[in-house]
């Protein structure tokens, strides 16, 4: 379980005389369900929030816990619990092949290379990527990145995903896919969009606006509510 307590981010101003940039406003929330989405125009604050989740960004005031660990001052505890995917996977992907990258997940938890290569190959194989894994990153569709991404995520053993708008590149056949992959997993996913469909997929969806939390409840409420604001009939 992730909480934010009092949370505010802000940017200080790069030049005197400009105000300090808030991107996030006195966020408090707990988050329990096993699927959340956060929805929010470009710039509403949606991917800094998620970035807290994880200490990938740290709170100017308040504090973000998950798993009992604050962000702040235990980051390590805490990224080994919440897993990060980002928009583009050739943001995290640092490894030639999806096997190496796999196999590079796996140094915290298994010990000799062959046996991570062995655990690599399974994981792989498991998200039906095995023959997949020797072939440049750079070969592979957006989609099959997007599950390497995944599966070295994964690696991990993390308790919760994070995933900030994981379907923006993808087509739709490899969307859907996606999709799939989500709703199978065990873990606790919470994610950002601007695809309403998949925003629905989740048991309860936030909306950010100008870094405030404006709306938080079941899909059809919460989506309603942000397409009507969107249209300017709020």
């Amino acid at each position: 379980m992730i909480h934010l307590d009092d949370v505010t981010v802000v940017v200080p101003a790069s030049r005197r005389r400009e105000p300090d940039r808030t991107l996030l406003s006195t966020i408090t929330l707990t988050l329990s369900q096993q699927r959340i989405c956060i929805i929010g125009a470009n710039g509403s604050g949606k991917s800094t929030l998620l970035r807290l989740l994880n200490g990938l960004r740290l709170p100017t005031t308040g504090t973000v816990t998950a798993g009992g660990f604050d962000t702040a001052t235990h980051g390590r505890q805490v990224r080994t619990r919440v897993g990060f995917i980002f928009t583009d996977p050739l943001a995290q992907l640092v490894m030639s092949t999806p096997v190496e990258d796999v196999e590079l997940s796996l140094r915290g938890r298994i010990k000799g290379r062959a046996n991570r290569a062995t655990e690599a190959m399974r994981l792989l194989e498991e998200r039906t990527l095995g023959h997949l894994a020797h072939q440049s990153i750079h070969d592979l569709s957006g989609g099959e990145r997007q599950l390497v991404a995944l599966t070295s995520v994964l690696a991990v053993e993390p308790e919760i995903i994070v995933a900030d708008e994981p379907t923006t590149l993808l087509d739709l056949r490899n969307k859907l896919a996606l999709r799939e992959t989500f709703a199978a997993l065990p873990q606790q996913l919470i994610f950002s969009t601007h695809d309403m469909d998949v925003a629905s997929d989740a048991e309860r969806v936030l909306v950010v606006d100008d870094g405030k939390l404006v709306a938080d409840g079941e899909p059809a409420a919460a989506i309603s509510f942000y397409e009507r604001s969107m249209a300017g009939t709020r």
